[in-house]
């Protein structure tokens, strides 16, 4: 597909963290890189003009107009974009992001791919910096910002690099999962449940997929899954690569005994080793453990892996503390399907075991907009003292009888006693809050965008209540 005449390349929608890292990176190897995008703001405005790559401003078919040798489609771009539409009247050579960090950053190397529906950005943040911490300086793409890298991706000449294996579709003209383009040699698998309710139909259309993942794996290479998931059970009968299980069931080949969790940490062992990591709850110990079962197969040793363990500093979005005021400490964190709503609800009671805890919910994603979890949505918030939602994002492009009911969901709530209330807008939500929280209240605020800025209006307000 790729051909040695390539030596300009465009990338429509340049301004993802991953398409401007691998932007520049293509800088770096020589290759003359232009880019478009829409409200490119800091910090990627800033990473892209520190590494001299011109943005222009908005898409137009004129951006086309120097003819490179390979345009690069983002994901988040659909036909009707005009430089789409040039390209496929023009027949200009284009790709993927994932096609091109295929053929450009893993080719010839040895890949890691984390995949699941839960804990994989934390997971992969978790072992690149294991790696990185030991000098293995490998390439990385994760779908986050790991604190202690500052960057979600970074292309070089390591012979490692960790992907994040993401299950959603690649581009308009590829349907496929992303990590189908990811080359393997060691695939993680954490869990796999129902999610993405606009690509895929149902439960089985989702194992299909991971299916396809496990298929490339090489038989020099291993697959790491977790052996007490039953829905990715039936995807580990496989002859033709190495498969080991991870998790707290008796009989995973690794597996995490005598768990201890704490406020601010966890402890757990395996048979040769007692870990100890910063970060709260039972989800985040196989997170943990799955890092552990990789990174000693890749040869590092369970002091390395401590050693990074104890420096590692999390992943921004996730159980991030924005700031406290009047005693009321604001979180916000990026869950959205029920399962990790609910996880993180758990992890903050052993956080803040005292607290009264308050979740505050926007229904953001293409799935959680839609009514697919109306009925397992009031369980995962039980463990909060109060909930509030708002509402549904992009309301207008659903149709009534598709939407999620706000409403039906804290009727459900207050049905099991749980106090709950519905309220659409950002304004709204902040009285409420500013008139019902006291000191010593935990406020947890899951949206996977934005949010209207709430978490910084929220704080502002707290401080002249």
């Amino acid at each position: 597909m790729f051909h040695t005449e390539i030596h300009s390349v465009h990338f429509v929608g340049i301004a993802g963290t991953a398409m401007a890292s691998a932007a520049v990176a293509m800088r770096e190897r020589g290759f003359e890189v232009t880019g478009s995008d829409q409200n490119v703001y800091p910090p990627m405005s800033t990473f892209l003009a520190n590494n001299r790559i011109e943005v222009m401003n908005g898409y137009a078919e004129k951006n086309l107009a120097h003819k490179p040798d390979l345009v690069v489609i983002g994901n988040a771009i659909s036909r009707g974009n005009p430089e789409a539409e040039a390209v496929l009247e023009h027949r200009f050579r284009y790709c993927s992001l994932p096609e091109l960090v295929r053929e450009f950053f893993i080719r010839g190397k040895r890949a890691i791919v984390v995949a699941g529906t839960h804990g994989k950005t934390t997971t992969s943040a978790l072992l690149t910096w294991v790696f990185e911490h030991n000098g293995l300086n490998p390439s990385f793409l994760i779908g986050g910002l790991p604190l202690n890298l500052q960057r979600g991706a970074r292309f070089n000449e390591s012979q490692w690099i960790i992907l994040e294996g993401d299950e959603y579709d690649t581009a308009f003209f590829d349907k496929r999962s992303k990590f189908v383009h990811y080359m393997p040699e060691i695939a993680i698998i954490n869990n796999i449940e129902f999610d993405h309710a606009d690509i895929f139909r149902d439960l089985q259309a989702v194992q299909t997929a991971f299916d396809h993942l496990i298929r490339l794996i090489p038989r020099n290479g291993l697959l790491l899954a977790n052996g007490d998931d039953p829905n990715l059970a039936p995807l580990l009968g496989v002859k033709f690569c190495p498969v080991r299980t991870f998790g707290l069931g008796e009989e995973n080949h690794w597996r995490a005994t005598n768990l201890r969790l704490g406020a601010t940490a966890s402890r757990f062992a395996t048979p040769n080793h007692d870990y100890h990591i910063n970060l709260v709850g039972e989800f985040n110990v196989r997170n943990a453990l799955a890092v552990v079962a990789c990174a000693r197969h890749c040869g590092l040793t369970n002091q390395q892996i401590q050693s990074a363990f104890d420096t590692f500093k999390g992943v921004k979005r996730r159980m991030e503390i924005r700031g406290v005021e009047g005693g009321v400490v604001v979180i916000d964190d990026f869950g959205h399907h029920p399962t990790a709503i609910r996880e993180t609800i758990s992890a903050l009671r052993l956080k803040y075991p005292t607290a009264r805890l308050w979740a505050v919910f926007e229904p953001r994603t293409n799935t959680t907009r839609r009514r697919v979890f109306q009925d397992q949505l009031p369980g995962a918030f039980m463990g909060a003292d109060f909930v509030v939602i708002a509402q549904v994002d992009r309301l207008a492009m659903l149709p009534p009888e598709q939407r999620l009911d706000p409403e039906k969901l804290v009727a459900d709530l207050h049905a099991a006693g749980k106090p709950a209330a519905y309220l659409p807008d950002v304004e709204a939500i902040i009285e409420h809050l500013a008139k019902n929280v006291q000191g010593g209240d935990v406020v947890c605020i899951f949206s996977n965008g934005a949010f209207d800025n709430i978490h910084s209006r929220l704080l502002a307000r707290l401080a002249g209540k």
